[in-house]
């Protein structure tokens, strides 16, 4: 009991906490990065616009902000830059995901997302939580593009594809798939962050400053 009351004491601190967080929006730092905020659209494994995104902006605590531009700077060398899908993410939208995900029945864009988990299973394999790094604002989703044609590079699978392929140490991909998400990997280790062994495209700073604040307030 003492420790979901600890949790939720944090959730409440949150809201008067963001001001002060000064996140900032990463174009802001980085002009020549790409944004696709799929969560302010359609295009999302819920299949509607998502809760608390008013604007379709990447906002990032300041120190990973900073470590994003590393990154950016770094690939920028070979012609090469990111594309970001998510930032930070507000608690009211994990709290959508999970309203979502009870629903058994909407399945509206199961086939380009989650084609082979039954929802009914979403929760038991972690595709969804009541929590995310994401609502600290030092995680962001992302993957790599060709400056030149604003081609998102081959990494094997989509933005949020439930499933094995997406993990970045999946085998049963090409080698130049695997070479992209290895690239993208180290450039990020590089900058300060660390990866999770689920999703190729994400990636938290490791020296996050807020890492037991899930943040309330909307992206606008």
């Amino acid at each position: 009991m003492k420790k979901s009351m600890y949790g939720l004491a944090w959730l409440v601190l949150a809201t008067s906490e963001l001001s002060a967080a000064e996140f900032v929006d990463i174009t802001s730092k980085v002009p020549n990065i790409q944004t696709e905020i799929r969560y302010f659209t359609t295009d999302n494994f819920v299949g509607t616009k998502i809760d608390g995104y008013l604007a379709p902006k990447c906002l990032l605590s300041e120190p990973a902000a900073q470590a994003t531009a590393k990154a950016q700077f770094a690939l920028n060398e070979f012609g090469l830059g990111l594309k970001v899908f998510d930032c930070y993410r507000p608690q009211m939208a994990v709290d959508h995901f999970v309203r979502w995900a009870k629903v058994l029945n909407d399945t509206k864009n199961k086939a380009e997302y989650y084609p082979d988990v039954p929802k009914s299973e979403l929760f038991e394999r972690g595709y969804i939580a009541a929590r995310s790094g994401h609502s600290r604002g030092s995680t962001l989703d992302v993957t790599l593009v060709d400056l030149a044609t604003g081609k998102e590079l081959d990494m094997g699978s989509g933005w949020d594809y439930f499933s094995k392929v997406s993990w970045p140490s999946y085998q049963g991909i090409n080698a130049t798939q695997r070479a992209n998400r290895m690239l993208l990997a180290n450039v990020m280790k590089s900058a300060g962050f660390k990866g999770l062994t689920e999703e190729w495209w994400h990636f938290t700073l490791i020296d996050e400053p807020y890492n037991e604040v899930y943040f309330t307030l909307p992206v606008e």
